[in-house]
């Protein structure tokens, strides 16, 4: 507890009205790669407690929209439109197209993790596994061209994820932000260019 509160990103997150440490992580992607632009279309998949989706909302709004979807409640974000439900239900699907209108995404951003078990083989695959559903995901609701940022985590599996990344767009690089802590596997993906036909 005394790490996390003496954290100088909590800290900074505090200070700035930011619902979690993450969302530098994202700023810090974005300020690098330019994936979020006045406009955009963006989706965001595992979004509670809300700290992308300011960010995202930030810098997409106003002309842009953000739908964010998480499993878990989340307190409304301005500007956003907030979807409770797991997005591989068919009636959260459903909702999410609605709120689409018929449009795809231009970016999809995936910060979603497992509830952690402690056995690190059980986790990790558990957490590869979100990834691939987000690269599915992804697939079936980005523009031609369109792109995705999911956080990943380095171990088994993880170099089969990148191949498929691969496969799927044009470009892919990784990056570790500097709010990412150090001791952490994760590592954020970045897909651009979706090849058409995936």
């Amino acid at each position: 507890m005394h790490q996390h509160v003496s954290d100088p990103y909590v800290q900074r997150a505090v200070a700035q009205g930011y619902r979690t440490r993450a969302a530098f992580k994202l700023m810090e992607i974005d300020d690098r790669d330019r994936l979020l632009r006045r406009g955009s279309v963006v989706v965001e998949l595992g979004a509670a407690p809300g700290g992308w989706s300011q960010v995202v909302a930030e810098r997409v709004l106003p002309g842009g929209r953000v739908i964010a979807l998480d499993i878990l409640p989340m307190e409304p974000v301005p500007g956003v439109v907030v979807i409770e439900g797991d997005f591989r239900d068919s009636g959260t699907l459903a909702r999410l197209e609605q709120a689409l209108g018929g449009e795809r995404a231009d970016l999809v951003v995936s910060d979603m993790a497992p509830n952690l078990s402690g056995v690190g083989a059980s986790d990790q695959a558990r957490a590869m596994h979100l990834c691939e559903l987000a690269l599915e995901f992804a697939r079936d609701h980005l523009k031609p061209r369109g792109a995705f940022l999911v956080k990943g985590f380095q171990g088994v599996g993880f170099p089969g994820f990148v191949a498929e990344l691969r496969k799927a767009f044009e470009t892919v690089v990784s990056r570790k932000p500097r709010a990412s802590r150090g001791r952490s596997a994760e590592m954020y993906l970045i897909g651009k260019g979706l090849k058409s036909g995936k």
